[in-house]
C-alpha cells in the first residue's frame, strides 16, 4: 500500500488550493484520513481528519477555511483549503489506517509530504 499526497504549490494569501491524498495497491477498507503539516522549525501539527463514516475534525486555526472529504471508489481523499494565511505555510502530509483485506489488522500508513507556500 502507498499513499501519495500531492496538490501542492505557491499561492498568494487568501487563494486556494486543493491536496488529494491517494492510496494504491491492496486495500479493502480505509478507516480514516489525516492531513497534519510540519512548518520549518516547527513540530508536526494535526489539520483535519475524516473517518470511514464521514466524520470530520480540524484544528481550530484552519476551521472554516479548510474541507476535508474523501470518494471511497477512489480510495482518495483531498483538503480543500481556503482563504489561505502565511502561517500556512508547511508541508502538508497525509496518513491513513488501512488494511488489506477482511481479516487483515489495520497498519498505519503515511504519504509523502507536499509543500504549501503562502506568500505574496
Amino acid at each position: 500500500v502507498q499513499l501519495q499526497a500531492s496538490g501542492g504549490g505557491l499561492v498568494q494569501p487568501g487563494g486556494s488550493l486543493r491536496l488529494s491524498c491517494a492510496a494504491s495497491g491492496s486495500i479493502f477498507d480505509i478507516n480514516f484520513t489525516r492531513w497534519y503539516r510540519q512548518a520549518p522549525g516547527k513540530q508536526r501539527e494535526f489539520v483535519a481528519i475524516i473517518t470511514s463514516g464521514g466524520t470530520t475534525m480540524y484544528t481550530d486555526s484552519v476551521k472554516g477555511r479548510f474541507t476535508i472529504s474523501k470518494d471511497n471508489a477512489k480510495n482518495t481523499a483531498w483538503l480543500q483549503m481556503d482563504n489561505l494565511r502565511p502561517e500556512d505555510t508547511a508541508v502538508y502530509l497525509c496518513n491513513a489506517g488501512i488494511r488489506g483485506s477482511r481479516y487483515s489488522s489495520w497498519e498505519n500508513y503515511w504519504g509523502q509530504g507536499t509543500l504549501v507556500t503562502v506568500s505574496s
